[in-house]
């Protein structure tokens, strides 16, 4: 008996395995590591469905502070998510010290053509918090130049200042010469940032490539961001003009641990009104 038991056990286990959902896709830097959120009960052969592909911010990952947070808010409004690591970061395949804007970007744009090739799919928009809303941004006027605009995008403090830290010399606390990096600093003793990651960030054309996008943009910035200056919401908000809004958080710092609920009801708010909910 204890052994049909165990048989029976084991059957399961082989079965659930091979039903479960795969969680990698393939990138140009390997394996991604993704989650996809949808609405309790739906169903991926007959319904239909908005999604939000969320870009966690550097040294950051799908799985921390705000992503899984704002997936929750989402789906609750109807509204389905995929969360991503980037690579060389969470799950992700690749190293940390290869990882280059315009690597994230191909990265971006690997999911992008996954999310937007899913049958339930209706629309898509994005979302970026810190480095993530620079590769946002600029992924967003890059897929708008090819006729494919997302929705909607929200970019929560968005971390345009690191081509001004790169041109500096100074990134959080790793000191270097701009002009002649060496092959990786070491940001907090742990985290890596390569050579050529330090040199093309100062070569970055952020906000001239982000300006092709013409669609409603949502900014969200905490008054007591230490890390990423007010002025590159600033500056986003005179890139996009008219179809963007600007929102302080008041008492928000940039790791999104003091107001997360008010940055994910402006969030929310604003996919439903973009995706008509």
């Amino acid at each position: 008996m204890k052994k049909t038991i165990f048989l029976l056990l084991l059957a399961v286990m082989a079965f659930s395995s091979c039903q479960a959902q795969k969680t990698t896709l393939a990138g140009p830097g390997g394996e991604i590591a993704y989650k996809v959120t949808l609405p309790d009960g739906f169903d991926t052969n007959t319904g239909h469905c908005p999604m939000v592909i969320l870009m966690h911010g550097i040294f950051s990952s799908k799985d921390y502070i705000p992503m899984p947070q704002i997936a929750k808010g989402l789906v609750a409004a109807g509204i389905g998510s995929v969360r991503f690591d980037f690579n060389g970061h969470g799950k992700s395949e690749g190293r940390m010290q290869d990882m280059t804007i315009e690597r994230e970007l191909a990265d971006a744009r690997a999911v992008w053509d996954y999310v937007a090739g899913l049958p339930y799919v209706s629309a898509v928009g994005l979302l970026g918090h810190s480095q993530g809303g620079v590769v946002a941004s600029m992924a967003a006027g890059r897929l708008a130049l090819e006729g494919m605009a997302p929705a909607g995008m929200v970019l929560i403090a968005p971390g345009a200042v690191i081509k001004e830290a790169c041109q500096g010399g100074k990134f959080f606390n790793a000191r270097f010469d701009p002009k002649d990096p060496p092959e990786y600093v070491r940001c907090w003793g742990t985290m890596k940032l390569g050579r050529e990651y330090l040199v093309s960030t100062q070569e970055l054309d952020i906000y001239g490539t982000a300006a092709s996008y013409g669609g409603p943009v949502l900014l969200l910035h905490g008054d007591r961001d230490g890390i990423v200056p007010m002025w590159c919401s600033e500056k986003y908000l005179q890139t996009y003009g008219q179809q963007a809004k600007l929102s302080v958080v008041e008492g928000e710092n940039h790791t999104i641990t003091r107001k997360r609920k008010v940055v994910v009801a402006h969030t929310v708010e604003f996919f439903k009104t973009v995706f008509g909910l």
